[in-house]
């Protein structure tokens, strides 16, 4: 790391969703020299930030990439906004092409802001009820947050039908083996051609995307049932029950094991 760079900030565990409002003063700063795996989402509602040299003010809303640089503070005195930490569902991705203004930051200007801030305060609410349904109602608050940003979007674009096609293919199958070339070939793309298209659209490459939807799947199966690790790693497409303890470590922070304990 660059001697003038800033101390690593802490890192959130994020499965699906984590969300939540900040009000800060001027000392506020993260920075993240890799980003995370998840995309994160902040509006702020009063006084101002910065993304990378990026300033935002109230109604201005940003969305930083899987992997893009983390390093924004507050703006002068103060800076209140509400934040999401989230693994987008697959029929989410046309709702998070927004304008980018720098390398994996995009933007949008809001006017419904309240409207907005009030589901994104309801995504952070539900996550506390001691309810089953509480993460879907979590979950669904979001999505329409999302669904009112997309109103205010002015690239309102689709993601590429040859992708969505791809998507709905390998959750239909997570135990196949989805290699980068029969994926291409289920777009009727190039190898090259689909491996950056699908990069641009969505943010991560097709190896992340199946990796990070097969142990969404495996906390699933964690979660609701008791089969041994080694049945639930090969129910999503891991052959090897070690590396999959090791992947599923780096996305959660935890072992299976541990995981479904906790």
């Amino acid at each position: 790391m660059n001697l003038r760079d800033p101390a690593e900030s802490p890192t959130p565990e994020v499965r699906r969703l984590v969300a939540g409002e900040f009000d800060e003063g001027p000392e506020y700063t993260t920075f993240r020299r890799r980003g995370t795996t998840d995309w994160l989402l902040v509006l702020t509602l009063h006084g101002a930030g910065h993304f990378s040299g990026i300033t935002t003010e109230r109604g201005t809303v940003i969305l930083v990439r899987p992997g893009t640089l983390h390093d924004y503070g507050t703006v002068g005195e103060r800076w209140h906004f509400m934040y999401a930490h989230l693994h987008p569902k697959p029929e989410w991705l046309p709702l998070l092409d927004w304008p980018e203004v720098a390398p994996g930051i995009l933007r949008l200007q809001l006017t419904a802001v309240e409207k907005i801030a009030d589901y994104l305060r309801d995504a952070a609410r539900y996550q506390l009820f001691p309810l089953p349904q509480a993460e879907q109602l979590s979950v669904n608050s979001l999505e329409a947050a999302l669904l009112w940003c997309d109103t205010q979007n002015p690239n309102a674009a689709r993601i590429d039908d040859r992708l969505l096609r791809v998507i709905e293919l390998i959750d239909q199958d997570l135990k196949a083996p989805l290699d980068l070339p029969d994926l291409a070939r289920a777009a009727s793309l190039s190898v090259s051609r689909f491996a950056h298209l699908f990069r641009e659209q969505l943010g991560v490459t097709p190896q992340q995307f199946v990796e990070r939807r097969r142990i969404d799947a495996a906390a699933r199966l964690l979660e609701l049932t008791t089969r041994p690790i080694a049945s639930v790693a090969a129910e999503v497409g891991f052959t090897d029950p070690l590396y999959f303890s090791t992947r599923f470590r780096r996305h959660t922070g935890t072992s299976p094991t541990a995981y479904r304990r906790r």
